[in-house]
């Protein structure tokens, strides 16, 4: 495989936003002597940060083999200094040893996951006593445009919403002459943020930072304010940044 210059593109934009995604998080941790793990890892951006700051291993995980390929290859010839400290695996999480992790990571993967809780509940074994999982996703699915643009072209914001699912898939079989019959083989677990929320605060780690449309855009600015109302709340939640601690034993 050959790196496409597409592909390039969206790994500089990735590694472009990491001080972003870490800054939300209150600042970026120290990966020096640690072993990480990124879930949902894509093209390799963060993955490739992390190793270069000194972090004694670094795996990166992904159920999608065509951009662990292009990290892969992007690694040999663009990295190879740092081959010997980071791994690109096909896979997930349930195929790992457990008390394995100093920090676990996850950027923009938690909207797409399904069985979400089961895959948290395995990154929990896999971190090691005092360790801390780092979570960042956007667009969760309630927000204006929370599918992603795959059910239907970003132009109507919530427009994913306002019609039923099954109407947007005829159209989008019909367009892509496709046989795609639920949201979720398009990689949206579809949950609302009361459901991540409650997921996190009960999964028997201590959240040291929990965020909702952490960003100093202005558009979400005005989503904090609106998300003060009750029955809008999950409707301008666009974000959402966590820090989870496991305790010393």
């Amino acid at each position: 495989m050959s790196i496409k210059e597409d592909d390039l593109i969206f790994f500089n934009k990735g590694k472009i936003e990491n001080p972003k995604f870490w800054s939300r998080l209150g600042g970026e941790p120290l990966f020096e002597g640690k072993k990480i793990l990124d879930v949902g890892c894509g093209f390799g951006s963060l993955c490739i940060d992390m190793v270069s700051k000194k972090a004694k291993k670094v795996v990166g995980l992904d159920i999608h083999e065509y951009p662990l390929k292009f990290a892969g290859e992007n690694l040999e010839k663009n990295f190879p200094e740092l081959a010997k400290k980071l791994e690109f695996q096909l896979g997930e999480v349930f195929d790992l040893p457990r008390n394995e992790f100093d920090i676990i990571v996850s950027k923009d993967a938690f909207e797409h996951i399904l069985e979400l809780d089961k895959v948290l509940y395995k990154m929990i074994k896999l971190l090691k006593p005092e360790g801390k999982i780092y979570i960042g996703c956007s667009q969760l699915y309630n927000s204006h445009f929370g599918d992603h643009g795959s059910l239907i072209k970003n132009v109507i914001p919530w427009a994913h919403l306002m019609f039923p699912e099954s109407f947007l898939l005829k159209r989008l079989n019909k367009r892509n002459n496709s046989k795609i019959s639920s949201a979720k083989e398009l990689g949206l677990n579809q949950m609302s943020l009361a459901e991540i929320r409650n997921l996190l605060f009960n999964c028997g780690l201590k959240v040291s930072l929990y965020k909702i449309n952490a960003s100093k855009n202005l558009v979400l600015r005005l989503f904090s304010l609106l998300r003060r109302i009750p029955f809008l709340k999950e409707f301008f939640s666009y974000n959402l940044y966590c820090i989870l601690e496991k305790d010393s034993k």
